[in-house]
């Protein structure tokens, strides 16, 4: 299946198998990829585990068990990734048994960033309405929680799983 997931500690950034994604989302996954390698070499001396991104789809993360135990970046909205529908829909029924009502998004613009600010749960959700808000919103994750987020994956002891 190509490289141990637990071994090389990795962190996966997945994109939806939809050809709009394969050619909107999977560059800006790429992106990201390189930029987390980035952050892995000005911090390596702090390391005690390597850190890897993978990019990969959706088909292929939800039929491996094996790679949702780790730390995920799921880009693209719930229209073209399945991983990010699943995540939205458990969303809104956790709002709706709180009974927040929610606007849909179907046609104002907007970013969301679905992420646990206190990193327990390293799963994060990143999508815009359209392809630059999906790029704008990478790159308010990357100021914003790329660096805690980084450094949760690699002090996490045991990856949390739902």
């Amino acid at each position: 299946m190509g490289p141990d997931v637990e071994a090389c500690n990795a962190v996966m950034i997945v994109v939806g198998s939809h050809l709009r994604a394969e050619e909107r989302d999977r560059p800006l996954a790429n992106g990201l990829k390189a930029r987390i390698e980035h952050w892995r070499e000005m911090h390596a001396d702090q390391m005690d585990v390597p850190l890897t991104p993978l990019v990969c789809t959706d088909l292929w993360y939800l039929n491996h068990a094996d790679l949702q135990r780790r730390p995920t970046i799921c880009l693209g909205g719930p229209g073209v990734n399945a991983l990010q529908a699943i995540n939205a829909n458990q969303s809104d029924d956790e709002a709706a048994e709180q009974g927040e009502d929610r606007p849909p998004e179907a046609l104002e613009p907007r970013v969301t960033i679905m992420i646990d600010p206190d990193y327990t749960h390293l799963r994060v959700g990143i999508w815009g309405t359209d392809t630059d808000l999906t790029e704008k919103g990478i790159q308010l994750f990357e100021e914003r929680y790329l660096d805690d987020y980084l450094r949760a994956c690699v002090t996490q002891v045991e990856p949390k799983t739902d």
